[in-house]
């Protein structure tokens, strides 16, 4: 869905979503060809939360429920069942590289409206997807590509909405803000700020937009209850070991260094200047009514994605650089802003220098790009784990493994390869039989894997530590990338 309102930006908007699909789809075969699409094991447990849903010991919709929110999995779901897709992740990519692309389609009608320079509103989407860090998250299954599109998506009918707030335009709205609060925990920052730019604009009307977004949450917050027995789970999946746990100044110190790197000053410095700009502009449309003001101030929603790392680490959770890639695109959208104020024959001139920019100091496809290389971080291991593949693969006799899907889900999508299915598993998703088999696991199983280094061990390895009797009657029999195989 492209999003304009003048045939040439129309043209525009179909342009750059083109343009975005061509170069996407191009990095996605690069990255491919370098074995780095599912190099990241995210990007490996998107697939099989996805694919769990059929293949499994226990199938159904519950297994949907989990940490992660549900729609980049209800959007895969049958796709990954096709064992080559579920293997390469090459539908998973698509979800990717396609919303992506409209996304950054629909940014740039809006661009070409607030700016008035065609230049302008192709550099600015552009300067978002030939980030690397950006570039290479579109190039996998991972949910931050869907993220980006909804949200640029969503600024744009937010701020149809506020200029004509006819029933179309609420419910394309609302239901992109519904999608949005559905695919990561960032969209429920910007679709709060963007709802709250919208109540200031519209008091009267924003319920009806809010009603979209609010019935997603409780939607996901029932199919926590129903999978997981939680209204939403806030802990048990990292260890607190971030420096910054109670110190806030430190958190932000992190996300402003994380996102420096993941840019350049360029960008930054653009961004702070495109922030101005738009109080700039709001405080000169005061006159217009406070529809126009609040749609000046509308791009600093995309801002708000910041909260989410801001909160994890002052819990302490481990930094992690993709948290602030949205960061990254709010700031580079926000550069707009800037650009906007200065004279029209300047606008062109001023974002052909700012996109050359940004691909000179941080090229497409760096191999050193912090995303890159945080996507590597598990190839050692992964390697490492080939021992213990082949001893299980030698001997497996066909029964379940008890395992945990929490620490080693991409584990388990990795020896799909190696003919193991997920239903050969029994992990956290079988409820009351994975239970059962943790406290006596011996009555259940003949084969245990677990995960006994990162982040001291999952699970399975603290009950073995608190309780002698776990493994009695099984041998270690592999070990490997820090996993060790148990037979009874």
């Amino acid at each position: 869905m492209i999003i304009a309102d003048h045939p040439r930006r129309d043209r525009t908007a179909w342009l750059v979503s083109l343009l975005c699909v061509v170069i996407g789809t191009a990095a996605a075969c690069y990255y491919a060809s370098l074995d780095l699409t599912l190099s990241h094991y995210d990007a490996r447990g998107h697939l099989l939360v996805a694919r769990r849903v059929f293949d499994n010991l226990t199938p159904g919709w519950i297994q949907l429920g989990a940490v992660w929110l549900p729609l980049p999995h209800l959007l895969n779901m049958v796709p990954v069942q096709w064992d080559w897709s579920y293997r390469t992740g090459a539908t998973g990519v698509l979800w990717s590289v396609v919303p992506l692309a409209l996304g950054l389609g629909a940014l740039a009608g809006y661009v070409s409206r607030t700016t008035g320079s065609a230049v302008v509103a192709v550099a600015i989407p552009l300067a978002v997807l030939l980030n690397p860090n950006v570039l290479y998250l579109q190039s996998t299954p991972m949910t931050e590509p869907l993220l980006f599109g909804l949200a640029c998506l969503a600024l744009v009918l937010t701020d149809r909405w506020i200029d004509t707030p006819t029933d179309g335009c609420r419910t394309a709205a609302g239901l992109t803000l519904a999608a949005l609060v559905l695919t990561r925990y960032e969209g429920w920052c910007i679709a709060g700020a963007l709802l709250c730019f919208a109540g200031l604009a519209r008091p009267r009307r924003v319920i009806s937009l809010a009603a979209f977004p609010l019935a997603a949450v409780i939607g996901f917050f029932l199919l926590s209850w129903g999978s997981t027995g939680r209204w939403f789970v806030t802990s048990g999946f990292f260890e607190a070991i971030n420096p910054a746990l109670g110190r806030p100044v430190l958190a932000l110190e992190q996300i402003l260094w994380e996102t420096r790197r993941l840019s350049h000053a360029t960008v930054l410095v653009a961004g702070a200047l495109g922030m101005i700009a738009a109080v700039w502009v709001a405080w000169t449309a005061r006159g217009q009514g406070r529809p126009a003001v609040i749609r000046a101030l509308l791009p600093f929603a995309l801002l708000a994605a910041v909260a989410l790392p801001f909160y994890a680490f002052i819990n302490g959770h481990p930094v992690r650089v993709r948290y602030m890639v949205p960061a990254v695109v709010a700031l580079t959208v926000l550069a707009a802003g800037a650009m906007a104020c200065l004279p029209l024959r300047l606008r062109a001139l001023a974002a052909a220098a700012f996109l050359a920019v940004c691909v000179l100091i941080r090229p497409p496809l760096d191999p050193q790009a912090p995303m890159v290389r945080e996507a590597q971080w598990d190839r050692p291991h992964s390697e490492a784990r080939r021992a213990v593949t082949v001893a299980l693969t030698a001997r497996w006799d066909g029964s379940p493994v008890l395992a945990s899907m929490g620490s080693l889900g991409h584990y388990m999508q990795q020896m799909a390869g190696d003919g193991i299915r997920l239903r050969d598993f029994l992990h956290e998703g079988n409820g009351a039989l994975w239970a059962a088999a943790v406290k006596t696991p011996r009555r259940y199983v003949r084969w245990i894997l677990i995960e006994e280094s990162a982040e001291g061990g999952d699970t399975l390895a603290q009950r073995a530590r608190d309780s002698e009797a776990f493994l009695e009657g099984f041998t270690r029999i592999a070990e490997g990338g820090g996993v060790a195989l148990y037979a009874r």
